[in-house]
This record gives C-alpha cells, structure tokens and sequence, in this order.
C-alpha cells in the first residue's frame, strides 16, 4: 500500500491452477491446447510420447516439436506472462500460420498432465532455454510474485523446437488406461479437419502430422502411429457442401452415392430472413450415412477397409460410425471442443428425429464440418475453458444456419428413400383402401374352379353365395372407414389452419373485452337517467357488438364445410362457388398480406362429388401458398384458380401461385404427397397428403408440375377424361 492508500491486485500463486488445472476441463483439452502450441510453433509435426514404469506407478509424457522455439526474452516476457495478448496481437506466426493460441493461457493446460513440468526450447541460433516448474510451489505459496523460477540458457547444437516433459505419480498412471488412450486419439483424429473436408476452403494447408507413441502402460497395448482422419469419411450416402455468406445467402451442392452415375446438385439459398445478426461465412462439408443392415454393406462394399487392406465387417463399420460421427467446428483449420463430439448433439439433431423419424437424421449418422471466421468477423466467441462458443446471438444463428444447410439435405435424401422404397413408404390411405373392396370377377373364377373340379353344384352355389356376402361386407366396412377417414382429414384441415381461426377472430374478441364492460357502463347510466345523450352513448356500442358478431357468424360459416361431424352424400355443386369459398376462409389473412387473388372458370359448372373434399384440398394449398410468400418475402403475391369445362365435364382446375415454388427433385419424386414430409419449420407434412387423399376419393388426381414461377398443381380425372 503506498502512502496515498492505493492498492496493488496481486494474484494468488494458486491463480496459475486456476487458470490451467481448474479452468481445461479434461486432460484431453490439455494435450490439444499443446498440440496447438506446436502448430503456432511453425512446426510440421508434433510428437507425443507417453510412457510409464509399472514398478514405481509412474509416468512420463514427453510432447515435442521442430519449430521456431524461443529465445529467453520469449520465455520471460511471452511464456512467463499468463493472459498475455501477444498472439492476439501477432495474429500470424513467423511463417504465416494463422495462431491458434489467443488467449495466454493454453500453455498452463499443462498442469492437468502430471506434477511438474520441463520446457526445453531451442531457438535457430542454437540456444536451448529451460525452465523447471513443479505445480505444488503454485499450491504453497501465497502470491503469484512470490513463485521464483530458474531459467537457464545454453549454447547447443540441437536443431530448433521445443521439447515439454511432463511427469506424474499413480493416480494419473490409473487414470491413463486404455479407455482414456482410445478417447485421447479421438480428440487427436477430429482436432483437424481430413483434405477431403476443406475442398473449395479459403484455408492454408499446412503440413503438420500428429504422431503418438504409447508404451508401458499395464493394459494397454503399445502404439506408434501417426494419427489419420476419418476412414470412412469418403464412402457416404449423401453430401452437402459449400458455403453460406454472412448475409445469409449462398451456394451449396449435394450429392448422393446412393446410387450409381448420380449427377451433383447445385443450387442457391438465401436464409437471410432467418435472422438479423450475422455469424460470418460458414463453410458446410456435411455427409450422411444410413444405417440399416444393407445400407452398412453398401458402405462397405465401396471400399471401407482396415489398416492392413481387408473390408471392414458389418459390426466394425457400425462401431466407426459409433465412434466418428458428429458435426464439428472447425476456426483456422482446428477443431472448437466439444462441438462435434459424438455424445454433445449441439444441433439438437436427435430431439428433431425423434418427432419425425423418417424423415430427419440423427447425430449417429453424420460427420461433419462447419468452419467459422475470426471472431472478430463472426462474433462466434470461444469460451476461456475451451468447452464450446459463447451462447450469444451469433451462435443462435450458427446453429439454425447449420440445421437449414442440413434440412436440405434431410429433403432430398427423404425424396431419393423414398422413390428407391427404402424409407418404407407410407401408400395413401385412399390406395390402401382400395385393395379392401373386392372384385365379383374373384368370386367368378373361384366358382369356375370348384365347377371345373367336379364340386357339386349345390356346394359350388353355396361357397359362392358365401363369396357374394362376404365381398359386400368387406365393401361396406371399407366405404365406412372411407367416409370416417374423410371426416378426420377434414377435421385435421380445420386445425391445421386454426391459425386462421386465431388470428381473424382475435379482434371482435378484443371489442368484446373492451366494449362490453363500456356497454355495461352506459347501460347503468342510462338506467338511472334515461336520456337521449346516454343512449347515444350506447347505440354506437350496440351496432358495432353486431358488425362483430357477425364477423364471427361469417367466418364459422366458411370454415363449417371443414367441421362437419358426419359425411354427407355427394351431391352437385357450383365449382366456381366452392373454389370462392376456399379463398374466403383466408379473407383477411389475404388482405392483410396483400395477396390477389383470382378464380377463373364458368360460374355455371356444377360438379357431382363431395364439396367438403374440395375445401380440405384447396384450404390446404392456399394455407401453404400463404406460408412460403410470407416466408419469403414475395412481391406482388397472388394465387390464381382456373378451371376449364368440355361437354359439361371437368377437364382440369390448375392452382397457381407467385411463391418461391418447389423443388425439381421433389416434383419428381412427388414425395412432398406423403405424410410427415414438410419443407416447412416445424411442418407436419398431412398437408399435401390430406389434399392428395380428398382428390381420390372424388376420382380426380392432385399432381405438381414445373413451373418457373411459383407452385404449380393441377387437378383432374384420375383417368385422364374429362368427367
């Protein structure tokens, strides 16, 4: 304290722990943070040597490197400092790597490893300075000031690195099993993204091997290796890759080894409209694998093999994918832990699956790689524990830019399973319940048979007449689930769309909540004086409560074809009217987006068939078209009904739209008809299906076409005449 009563923060000599032992969360992180340290170093590999004496319960950890090393002004002003901002403020190494190390502390990871520790460094002048730190010295004294290290330098002539030994008694030599030396190469294999992983990558490739050399060990078998990436990273399912814009938009591809002499995709997004706050370009290589029985063979069949050259088995290969998968990201070429560990799903990718298992993935079957700018570009902030990103609104955006880039994926790989049968595709209901209703001709040729058998004619009339009765049950039964399953969907329609119910009828509900207890008001005043002023109070009141309730009474009555309780016959009805009324259960919901909207066809055409299939279909579609104009931003909007008459009959009603229209690949596939599938957030995917279904059952088919601007479906008789 001086004179004047200020004071001096002095750090407590434990503060080195703290910021090395207490704050590296796993003895994992330590060795990576050091890996690092000989990456920034210049060097073009790092060695790891772990031995141990099982005599004594000891072990040593030997991490050396070929790199610049330092010079003892490094040593005393740079290595001695913790929290230093030196690389920060380098950025760059002598040779021009990108550091890894910013904020002054990985070196004290060391701590982690063992007791003590021996730095060695040599720079290309020829001088080796050391420094002998035992970590209990921190433990015993009161103040950081109070640690006094011994730094020697010498002439030699060894070539440049930097050599660290770290030693360690028997609690870190039972730790050090062969669990923890599997889960160590994990780390070392994921740390930095393969070759194949940053194809069209602003990013240096750097030679830098990673070798590791086990021995000693009770229980554990001794190694020396190199550590590779992946092995099974280029015998995929599906692809996607490329790259997104701080803006939001980009260009990705996607391809598929699905199946044989399949052409790549490339196409544009722009997710812009998802959120306001940028997280820098990101760069995608995300690749998906099935994991059926057969679809594990197929992987292996393309070349998945062991490090002596034989095919993995079924087993080994779902064991790599166990042990690989997850989707990583990647800053300057290394990985950001524990983002893409196979247990920390950070994209929620398994909660997704299980609310739409046949179409989402989840995290056991990808491998992937996300890489990310500086922080300063990004404002993807690494935390000081090196246990993820900051969970700030940057991050928010990473995560859902991320689960966008691999919903398309998700669309195309569900459109692709389902055309090759492997998703186990769900028939329409309506086709379902056609190979319910049983034909006479199956009767005819079973009596044909038994006559043909010399069966009595009485049997034979008897088992026919048995036939005949059971073909009308089963017919009956299957018309009632029919007209039931009709009743559901309508049912389903109208709480799709309750959102229309929502938001139409909240504002009579608001002049109820605040003019009722006016009215109630006025009411009494005008009870104790009988004025004409106090009733002029009044009747404004009473005549909009009415215009109100009638905003009600309209809009139950153009959803009541949705609502009904029971199937009515099929009847004849006005086209042009039923098609109006589609439109006019979103009246408001329309006007408030600005949509325009039009229905061309002869007004005096009546059609023979269920008028409440007609508004499940059309309220389905225009619910979507509303969704993705929205979504999107679409100028000008508009939805566009037109229908066309030969002989009285139906020959086709076309839907149109000016939204951003749908996707040539699931044109094809006409996937977006089954259920659960949804290009939508949070869709539900009964839509379509529900509209697909309610055209069977009017003998019409509900088919997409392509179509430059828009959504384009037309609707027509299932057997190509006009009807």
């Amino acid at each position: 304290m001086s004179d004047e009563g200020v004071f001096s923060i002095r750090p407590a000599g434990r503060h080195i722990l703290t910021i090395g032992r207490d704050l590296i969360q796993d003895p994992y992180a330590a060795v990576v943070e050091l890996v690092k340290n000989a990456f920034d170093a210049d060097s073009e590999y790092v060695q790891l040597d772990f031995s141990a004496s099982n005599e004594d319960k000891r072990y040593k950890i030997v991490i050396s490197d070929g790199g610049h090393g330092m010079s003892r002004q490094d040593v005393v002003e740079r290595w001695m400092v913790p929290s230093t901002d030196d690389k920060l403020k380098r950025k760059v190494s002598p040779s021009g790597r990108v550091l890894q190390g910013r904020k002054g502390v990985g070196r004290f990871a060391a701590s982690i490893l063992g007791e003590d520790l021996l730095l060695e460094t040599t720079t290309s002048s020829g001088k080796t300075t050391s420094v002998y730190v035992q970590w209990e010295t921190f433990e015993q004294a009161s103040y950081l000031d109070q640690v006094e290290l011994l730094i020697d330098t010498d002439d030699t002539s060894k070539g440049s690195g930097t050599v660290l030994t770290i030693s360690g008694g028997e609690i870190g030599f039972e730790e050090w099993d062969e669990a923890q030396f599997r889960r160590l190469k994990y780390e070392l294999r994921k740390l930095t993204p393969p070759a194949a992983a940053v194809s069209g990558i602003e990013l240096k490739q750097e030679k830098f091997d990673i070798r590791l050399r086990v021995s000693g060990f009770e229980g554990v078998q001794d190694t020396d290796e190199v550590i590779e990436s992946f092995p099974i990273l280029e015998f995929y399912d599906y692809m996607i890759s490329g790259s997104v814009d701080e803006n939001g938009a980009g260009v990705l591809k996607y391809s598929t080894q699905k199946i044989e002499n399949s052409v790549d995709e490339d196409f544009l997004v722009d997710f812009s409209h998802l959120f306001e706050k940028s997280c820098g370009k990101l760069h995608f290589d995300i690749r998906v694998y099935d994991r059926d029985k057969d679809d594990i063979e197929q992987i292996i069949k393309r070349g998945l093999k062991d490090k002596e050259g034989n095919y993995l088995g079924n087993l080994a290969a779902r064991q790599l994918l166990n042990f690989n998968n997850g989707v990583g990201v990647y800053r300057n070429g290394f990985r950001i832990r524990p983002l893409g560990d196979a247990q920390f799903d950070w994209l929620k990718l398994n909660q997704q699956r299980i609310q739409n298992p046949s179409r989402k993935i989840g995290s056991n079957q990808v491998i992937g790689f996300v890489h990310i700018e500086a922080e300063e570009k990004s404002g993807l902030v690494e935390k000081s524990a090196r246990d993820g990103l900051k969970e700030n609104a940057a991050y928010t955006r990473l995560i859902h830019l991320t689960q966008e880039v691999i919903s398309e994926l998700e669309k195309r790989r569900f459109a692709l399973r389902r055309s090759l049968e492997l998703g186990k595709p769900k028939s329409r209901v309506e086709k379902q319940l056609r190979k319910l209703f049983t034909d006479d001709h199956v009767r005819v040729d079973i009596v044909q048979r038994l006559e043909r058998s010399g069966i009595d004619a009485k049997v034979t009339k008897e088992i026919s007449e048995i036939l005949s009765r059971d073909i009308a049950d089963k017919n009956r039964a299957a018309e009632s689930i029919r007209q039931t399953v009709a009743v559901y969907q309508g049912q389903a329609t109208l709480g799709k769309i309750v959102n229309v119910v929502l938001h139409e009828g909240r504002r009579p509900l608001n002049f109820f909540k605040n003019q009722v207890p006016n009215l109630e008001y006025w009411g009494a005043v005008f009870d104790n004086e009988p004025t004409s002023e106090n009733l002029a109070k009044i009747i404004p009141i009473a005549q909009e409560l009415g215009q109100n309730a009638d905003v009600f009474a309209q809009l139950f009555s153009r959803l009541d074809p949705l609502a009904a309780g029971k199937r009515a016959d099929t009847r004849e009805f006005k086209l042009a009217d039923v098609l109006q009324g589609a439109l006019n259960v979103f009246e408001n919901t329309l006007a408030d987006q600005g949509v325009t909207v039009m229905v061309d066809g002869p007004s005096d055409f009546k059609f023979l068939g269920w008028q409440q299939d007609f508004y499940a279909i059309f309220t389905n579609l225009v619910d979507n078209s509303l969704y993705w104009m929205k979504e999107k931003s679409v100028s000008n909007p508009s939805i566009l009904l037109r229908f066309e008459v030969e002989k009285d009959k139906l020959v086709f009603i076309d839907y149109r739209d000016s939204g951003p229209g749908i996707d040539k690949t699931l044109i094809a596939s006409e996937v977006i008809f089954d259920p659960e599938f949804s290009t939508k957030r949070d869709g539900t995917g009964l839509g379509l299906a529900i509209a697909g279904e309610a055209a069977s059952r009017n003998n019409l088919e509900l088919n997409v076409l392509e179509s430059d601007e828009g959504a384009y479906f037309r609707l027509q008789p299932a057997d190509g005449d006009a009807t």
